[in-house]
C-alpha cells in the first residue's frame, strides 16, 4: 500500500486524510494540535452561543473513524530538495509522498498585541470572550472590529468572520437591552471591503450598516495599533475598547524557512493539480498553497476542500491505484458562505457570471448552526456528504 504524510490538522488536512483513505493510501497526519478547530462557526464562542469545545473537534475519533495515524507534533522544518521533513519531537524523516495543509500565516503589523482575532490562535476566541464580557459588565465603551489586506496576494485577505462577529455581538448587545451604550466601528484599509462579493452586496451591506448604526473607517492604511485603538497613516486615530483585528494571510515561517517554490506573498506554488512545482510526489493544499483565478479569489474553506480531494484524486493516479484525468481546483473556484448575524443570516455566492447576497432572517442562522453539525457529523462518516459542502 502507497503511503502518504499529510502536515496539518485544519479543515484541509484532514479532508485530504479522509479522501486519501478512501483512495487507498496508508495515511499519517501530523498535526500541532489534538483537535480540528472549526473556524466558520468560532464566531459564537465569544458572544457565548458556542462552548470551545463544541468548535474543537477531537482528531483521535476522525482517526479512529477513517483508520489513518495521527501524530501530534510540530514540523519545524522541511527541505524540498531532499525531500525531508523534521518534527520537533520526532527527528528527520524523508518522506517521499508529502501534502502540505498548514495553512497560512498572517501579515505583521506593529502593536498586534494589543487585538485579537476570531481567526487566530483557537485560543483567541477565549480571550475575546473574556474581553467582551469585561466590556458588558462595564455597561458602554467603544468597539472597533477590522482586517488588512496583503497586496502581494489578496486571496489571503479573510473578512468574513470579521463582519460575522461584529453582526453576532451587536445582536447580543440589543438583546441585553444596551446596545445604545457601544459605539461600534468597521475598519479596513481598502476604499471597499468585501468587493469581491460583488456590487449587490456590497450595497446591502452598507444599508444594513446604517440600520444597525454602525460606523465605518475605510480607505486608510493602518500604522499600527496601541492598547486604546488603532492608528492610521495620516496618523488619525480610531479609539477602542475593543480591538477585534484579522490580518491578511501570509507565508508561515516553515514555508518562507524552506526551499519550497513560493510567491511573492510566500505562498506554495502549485499547478492546477496542486502539485508542488519541481517537486514531484508533494502537494500544497488550502491556505499555504499559492491560488490562481480569477480576481475576486478567496481562500475558504470549500476550496481547501476540493484541493484535498483533489490531491487524493490525482495522488491515486499518480500512483497507479487508479485510472482516469486528473482533477484541477481552479474549475472550482467561488465565494460561498452564509454570514451568520446572530439573528439572521446573508447568503453569499461569487463566481464569474454572478454575484448575490441573498438575505435569510431567522432561518440562515439555525441553517448556519446546521452547518456546524454536518461538518461533523459527515466527517466521521456518519452521514453522507452534500456535493460543494
Amino acid at each position: 500500500m502507497k503511503n502518504v504524510v499529510i502536515i496539518g490538522g485544519g479543515i484541509a488536512g484532514v479532508e485530504a486524510a479522509i479522501y486519501y483513505r478512501k483512495e487507498g493510501f496508508e495515511v499519517e497526519l501530523i498535526s500541532d494540535r489534538s483537535y480540528v478547530f472549526i473556524y466558520p462557526i468560532a464566531i459564537w464562542i465569544p458572544v457565548r452561543t458556542s462552548r470551545f469545545e463544541d468548535v474543537a473537534y477531537s482528531l483521535d475519533k476522525i482517526a479512529a473513524r477513517h483508520k489513518f495515524t495521527l501524530t501530534v507534533d510540530e514540523v519545524v522544518s522541511i527541505n524540498a530538495s531532499e525531500k525531508t521533513i523534521i518534527l520537533k519531537e520526532g527527528g528527520a524523516r524523508q518522506v517521499e509522498h508529502l501534502v502540505i495543509a498548514t495553512g497560512a500565516a498572517k501579515v505583521k503589523h506593529e502593536g498586534l498585541e494589543h487585538t485579537l482575532s476570531i481567526c487566530g490562535a483557537p485560543e483567541q476566541s477565549i480571550l475575546l470572550k473574556d474581553k467582551i464580557d469585561a466590556l458588558i459588565a462595564k455597561g458602554s465603551g467603544k468597539i472597533a472590529f477590522g482586517f488588512g489586506g496583503n497586496p502581494n496576494d489578496p486571496s489571503g485577505v479573510r473578512g468574513g468572520p470579521g463582519f460575522e462577529l461584529f453582526f453576532n455581538l451587536h445582536h447580543r448587545l440589543k438583546k441585553l437591552g444596551i446596545r445604545e451604550n457601544y459605539e461600534m466601528t468597521f475598519f479596513a484599509p481598502m476604499p471597499e471591503p468585501g468587493a469581491r462579493m460583488g456590487a449587490k452586496a456590497l450595497k446591502m451591506m452598507e444599508m444594513m450598516f446604517k440600520r444597525n448604526n454602525f460606523g465605518t473607517r475605510y480607505g486608510k492604511k493602518i500604522k499600527r495599533f496601541d492598547e486604546n485603538g488603532v492608528i492610521f497613516e495620516d496618523e488619525s486615530r480610531l479609539e477602542s475598547d475593543l480591538t477585534m483585528f484579522i490580518p491578511a494571510g501570509n507565508g508561515s515561517e516553515l514555508v518562507l524557512n524552506s526551499d519550497l517554490p513560493k510567491n511573492n506573498a510566500g505562498f506554495i506554488r502549485v499547478n492546477n493539480f496542486c502539485e508542488i512545482e519541481s517537486v514531484e510526489g508533494w502537494y500544497a493544499i488550502g491556505d499555504a498553497a499559492a491560488l490562481v483565478g480569477p480576481d475576486w479569489k478567496a481562500k475558504q474553506g470549500h476550496i481547501a476542500e476540493v484541493m484535498a480531494r483533489n490531491a487524493a484524486h490525482n495522488s491515486a493516479i499518480a500512483y497507479g491505484l487508479k485510472s482516469g484525468d486528473k482533477k484541477t481546483y481552479e474549475d472550482h473556484l467561488n465565494i460561498l458562505c452564509v454570514m451568520d448575524m446572530g439573528n439572521g443570516a446573508g447568503f453569499v455566492y461569487r463566481d464569474d457570471k454572478k454575484a448575490l447576497l441573498i438575505p435569510m432572517p431567522i432561518i440562515g442562522h439555525w441553517m448556519k448552526i446546521g452547518w456546524g453539525w454536518y461538518y461533523k457529523l459527515s466527517k466521521m462518516g456518519y452521514i453522507p456528504r452534500i456535493p460543494g459542502m
